[in-house]
C-alpha cells in the first residue's frame, strides 16, 4: 500500500463514497494498513429526519461518523481534533486499551478543549464489530458515534460473500438538554400513552363482576403510591429512526445476489432506544455479539439495548426485496432499510406490534428479587434484599395480591415470513464459541444496585449520584463475580469499560462474554470479570439520560497482584 495512504484523512468525497452501499461494502471488505494514522474532526453538521433539518454534532462532517477498520495486532494513532465550541471527547466502546487512552473526561484523562488535537496510541488486541462516541455531556446523542470493524489475524471461520454495517440510531427532534430539563420537570413529560381517569372508568366498566372492579382500583392505588404509570417504557419519545442515518422514508439499501451469505454487523448507538430486530421472511443466524464470537443460533428476532453489537448471517434466496425491521421497545416508531437485489426495491413494511405495558409483577418489591444469573425473567425468587426507600415513594404500601401472581405469559405476534412459534434471542442462547482465556472459579463477590427516582428524575448506583456513587473496589489478576441488582423499575444497559463481563447462567455455566448487559425490572445479571487492566475505569448504564443524571460508579484496580 502506498504510503500516503497509510494516513487517512476522511473528507466530504469519502462521506459521498458511503452513500453507496456498494460502495461500503468495498470498504469493509477492504484490507486495512498496518501502523495507520487517522485524523477525526469533531464539528457542528446538520442532521434531516422526517422532514426536518437540525443542527447537529459530527466526525469529518459525517453522521454516523466514518467507519474504521482495523486488524488485530495493528497499532493505531488516531488524531481528534476538536472544532466545537465545548469540550469534546471520543471514548473507544468495548476496545480493550490502557487507561489513558479510554476517552473519558474528568476520569481518564482531561477532555479535549476547544481548537486542540488529542492523540489516541493503542494496540489492536481483539476482532470483531464495535464503535467509537463522544463520552462529554450529551454530544453522542447529537451526532458523534461511528462503527468499528476490527478484522482478526487468523480467520475466525464466519463466511459471508458480502457484509454490511448497520448502524441504528435516534434522532431527537428537539435539544437533548432541554428534553433533559423537560424530565427535571415532569418525569411523564414524554409520556403520551398514560393512563387517564377515562380509562380508569373504562376498565371499570370492562369489569365482569365486583372482585374484578376492586382489583383494578387496588391497581390504580398501587400505581399512584409509586408514583408511576405501567405505559413509561422509555424516558423519551419522539424520536426519528435511523439506519446509517437515513430514516425510514430515505430507505438505506443493501444489495445481495439471492444465495449469498450476507453479513449484518448491527451497531445500536442510540441515546434513548431499544430496538426489536428482525426481517420478515429470513431467519437470522447470530455469530458475535459484543463483538466476540459466539455459538451459531438461529433466531427471528433480536432485541438490541444501547451499546451492544450482534453481528448476523442472512442468506436470502429469493430474487425479491426483504424490510429490515427495527421497532422501538415502546413501538413509538421504527427504524427500516432493505436487502435487495437492485437498487430502488422495496419490501411490505410490517406493523408495529402492540405496545407493552408493565405490570405490578414487573416492579421491584420487597421479596421479590430474582435469583442470580436471572435473565429476561428466569430465576427463582431469593429472601428480600435491601430496597431503597427513596427509589419508589410509597412502595412498601403499594403491595397487592395481584403482584404475588408472577409475570403474565406474554403473547407471540407473528407476522408475515415468519413461523410459529417465532425464536427471539436471549442471553441464555448466547455461548462463547471458543473457551475463555481465564476460567477460573471468582475468589469473592461484589453487589451493585441500581437505584433512582423517575419521580424526581435522576439515576444512582447504591442509592448514591455520580460522582459520589461507592466505586467497586477489587485487585489487579483476581477473578471477581460482579451482581447488578436492578431496584428500579426501568431496563438498564449497564457498559463496563476496559475488561469483559462472562455472564454466568442460572445453572452456573458461563454464557457470552459481553462488554454491555441489560439488566431488567427486578432483575439480577451475574457476571465474571477477570482483572487484567490496571488503574480506574467507567461502569455506567449506557442510557444516555441515565448516566448523565448520576448512573455511573467506578470500578478501582488496585496496583498489587492477587494472592
Amino acid at each position: 500500500m502506498p504510503a500516503s495512504l497509510r494516513t487517512t484523512t476522511f473528507t466530504g468525497s469519502f462521506m459521498r463514497l458511503l452513500a453507496s452501499a456498494s460502495a461500503l461494502a468495498a470498504l469493509a471488505l477492504a484490507a486495512p494498513a498496518f501502523g495507520a494514522v487517522y485524523n477525526l474532526s469533531l464539528q457542528p453538521a446538520t442532521v434531516t429526519a422526517g422532514g426536518k433539518s437540525s443542527p447537529a454534532l459530527s466526525i469529518n462532517g459525517q453522521i454516523p461518523g466514518p467507519l474504521l477498520r482495523w486488524r488485530e495486532g495493528e497499532d493505531v494513532t488516531l488524531h481528534v481534533t476538536n472544532r466545537l465550541a465545548e469540550d469534546a471527547s471520543i471514548h473507544w466502546h468495548g476496545i480493550i486499551l490502557p487507561q489513558d487512552m479510554d476517552g473519558v473526561p474528568g476520569l481518564s484523562f482531561d477532555g479535549i478543549k476547544p481548537g486542540q488535537t488529542f492523540t489516541y496510541r493503542f494496540k489492536v488486541r481483539q476482532s470483531g464489530t464495535y464503535w467509537y462516541h463522544s463520552h462529554s455531556g450529551l454530544q453522542e446523542q447529537q451526532g458523534i458515534f461511528a462503527p468499528i470493524i476490527i478484522d482478526p489475524a487468523t480467520p475466525d471461520g464466519i463466511a459471508a460473500d458480502r457484509e454490511y454495517v448497520v448502524v441504528l440510531s435516534d434522532w431527537l427532534k428537539e435539544n437533548p438538554y432541554q428534553a433533559l430539563r423537560n424530565l427535571k420537570k415532569d418525569s411523564g413529560w414524554y409520556n403520551y400513552n398514560r393512563r387517564t381517569v377515562g380509562d380508569f372508568f373504562a376498565d371499570l366498566r370492562r369489569a365482569p363482576d365486583g372482585e374484578a372492579r376492586a382489583a383494578v382500583l387496588r391497581d390504580r392505588l398501587a400505581w399512584g403510591r409509586m408514583r408511576m404509570d405501567p405505559t413509561d417504557l422509555t424516558d423519551v419519545s419522539g424520536y426519528a429512526f435511523l439506519v446509517n442515518g437515513k430514516d425510514p422514508a430515505a430507505n438505506w439499501t443493501a444489495l445481495f445476489k439471492p444465495g449469498e451469505r450476507i453479513r449484518l454487523r448491527f451497531v445500536n448507538a442510540s441515546a434513548m432506544t431499544f430496538y426489536d430486530v428482525r426481517i420478515p421472511g429470513l431467519k437470522m443466524t447470530v455469530v458475535q455479539a459484543d463483538g466476540q464470537n459466539v455459538r451459531p443460533v438461529e433466531v427471528d428476532q433480536f432485541r438490541m439495548v444501547m451499546g451492544e453489537t450482534y453481528d448476523v448471517i442472512v442468506q436470502p434466496e429469493a430474487d425479491q426485496a426483504y424490510t429490515l425491521f427495527a421497532q422501538a421497545f415502546d413501538r413509538s416508531g421504527y427504524a427500516r432499510a432493505t436487502l435487495a437485489p437492485r437498487e430502488g426495491m422495496a419490501a411490505p413494511i410490517p406493523p408495529l406490534d402492540a405496545r407493552p405495558v408493565r405490570t405490578l409483577a414487573d416492579m421491584p418489591m420487597p421479596g421479590m428479587k430474582m435469583a442470580p444469573g436471572a435473565h429476561a425473567g428466569h430465576g427463582a425468587p431469593e429472601p428480600p434484599p435491601r430496597l431503597a426507600r427513596h427509589d419508589m415513594p410509597g412502595m412498601e404500601e403499594a403491595r397487592t395480591p395481584e403482584m404475588d401472581m408472577g409475570e403474565p405469559e406474554m403473547e407471540e405476534h407473528l407476522h408475515p415470513g415468519q413461523s410459529a412459534p417465532s425464536k427471539t434471542l436471549t442471553y441464555g442462547d448466547l455461548a462463547a464459541a471458543a473457551a475463555y482465556p481465564d476460567r477460573r472459579p471468582p475468589t469473592r463477590e461484589v453487589t451493585i444496585r441500581l437505584t433512582g427516582s423517575m419521580n424526581r428524575y435522576y439515576w444512582s448506583i447504591d442509592g448514591r449520584k455520580w460522582p459520589d456513587a461507592p466505586p467497586l473496589k477489587v485487585r489487579f489478576g483476581e477473578r471477581v463475580r460482579v451482581r447488578i441488582v436492578n431496584d428500579t423499575m426501568m431496563d438498564h444497559p449497564m457498559h463496563l469499560h476496559g475488561m469483559w463481563m462472562d455472564l454466568v447462567n442460572g445453572d452456573g455455566s458461563l454464557g457470552a462474554r459481553k462488554h454491555t448487559v441489560v439488566v431488567g425490572p427486578n432483575q439480577t445479571v451475574t457476571a465474571d470479570v477477570t482483572v487484567d487492566a490496571l488503574k480506574t475505569w467507567a461502569f455506567h448504564c449506557h442510557i444516555l439520560f441515565h448516566a448523565a443524571t448520576g448512573m455511573m460508579t467506578t470500578l478501582q484496580v488496585a496496583e498489587v497482584v492477587a494472592d
